[in-house]
């Protein structure tokens, strides 16, 4: 396949929430961000979501079904499940289908299936997985994916290829968008930010008692998926100076946190890479996150944020009280040159040659 060549492609989202739901957390945006770089790119893009799913301009192909439980929160022996009429089972059902109007298919979903069926299938999928090793089932499946398939396995981070033993042919895809979405805003109000999901695994105490710490607001958006995780927080630190904000679309997102001082990233886990980390530098807003997975990757410590020992609320508290170091130009001109959605088109087209070339 030559560079210029048009590609017919078929992406299936993830199957724990709709697209525009908050549920699917950072795959969302991803794969919003990946089908405009490709049709950019003059392919033909069509994609595949749950039921109640929203894409603005983007074929959607919308599939009913029970949605999946989201990996993260389940243990390293986790069985396999699907529930009844299982939104995942239906839309490999469908792929099945249609495979042949399309040369390539490309997963987003953390789970067994669709990994299981590649062999079945007779057109490639390309799966862009989006955590670190989770369950040792998921291990398993993608492993024999990557000995089958070697070019067909991509992530977000060299990290998170680390937690895999098939680290060595995993394609770093990294994340791209579109930055002319987000307004840089070269002054702030006085606040810090924190986005993401609600749950425990992302760690959001250690950003509250920080800002308890340092006496400065805190203003928290995202879908609340745990709510005794929540009232855990609240009931932990009642005068914490925090503020519940909900969950915004990017266009408001990006307007609301582009006037706050500093993001901070939590996560008590390995983040695959930390989208809302791009999107805080594409509008000017420094980072300060744990020196842990694909954050530690993004961020230019003393440049374009700082990054701090992970679990540590003092290394937090004592970065807040540096921020003034970090030029807010620094963070969107990062941004600019390795995440725009014409860098990431690049890194595309080469996996996905790859991927052509290899089944010919």
């Amino acid at each position: 396949m030559s560079r210029s060549s048009s590609l017919k492609l078929l992406l299936i989202s993830t199957p724990v929430g709709a697209i525009g739901s908050g549920r699917g957390g950072g795959v969302e945006l991803t794969l919003t961000n990946i089908a405009r770089s490709l049709i950019a790119l003059n392919h033909s893009v069509t994609v595949v979501a749950p039921e109640g799913s929203v894409l603005d301009g983007i074929p959607l192909v919308s599939i009913a079904g029970n949605l999946q439980v989201t990996a993260q929160s389940q243990g390293r022996e986790t069985l396999i499940t699907l529930p009844a009429n299982s939104v995942l089972g239906n839309f490999w059902n469908y792929a099945r289908q249609v495979q042949h109007d399309y040369d390539v298919l490309i997963n987003f979903a953390y789970d067994w299936l669709p990994f299981y069926l590649t062999p079945f299938f007779e057109r490639p999928i390309a799966h862009l997985v989006s955590m670190g090793s989770l369950t040792d089932a998921m291990d398993q499946a993608i492993a024999e994916v990557a000995e089958q398939f070697p070019t067909t396995i991509a992530v977000h981070s060299l990290a998170q290829a680390e937690t895999f033993s098939f680290r060595d042919r995993c394609f770093n895809l990294k994340n791209g968008f579109d930055l002319s979405q987000y307004q840089f805003n070269p002054t702030s109000k006085n606040h810090l930010a924190w986005v993401g999901r609600i749950a425990p695994e992302k760690g959001l105490e250690d950003a509250v008692a920080a800002v308890q710490k340092v006496g400065i607001p805190l203003k928290i958006w995202g879908v609340i998926q745990d709510e005794s995780y929540w009232n855990h927080i609240q009931t932990n630190y009642p005068n914490a100076p925090i503020e519940y904000c909900g969950f915004l679309s990017t266009q408001d997102l990006q307007q609301a946190l582009g006037e706050s001082r500093a993001l901070l990233m939590t996560p008590h886990w390995l983040e695959a890479f930390g989208n809302v980390a791009i999107e805080a530098l594409a509008c000017g807003v420094p980072v300060i996150a744990y020196r842990r997975g694909g954050p530690a990757e993004i961020v230019q410590d003393g440049k374009t944020g700082w990054l701090v020992e992970p679990d540590r609320v003092d290394g937090l508290a004592e970065a807040i009280s540096k921020l003034d170091q970090i030029d807010r130009t620094n963070c969107r001109l990062d941004a600019e040159r390795e995440y725009s959605l014409e860098a990431m088109g690049e890194r595309l087209e080469i996996w996905l040659d790859r991927i052509v070339l290899s089944q010919t």
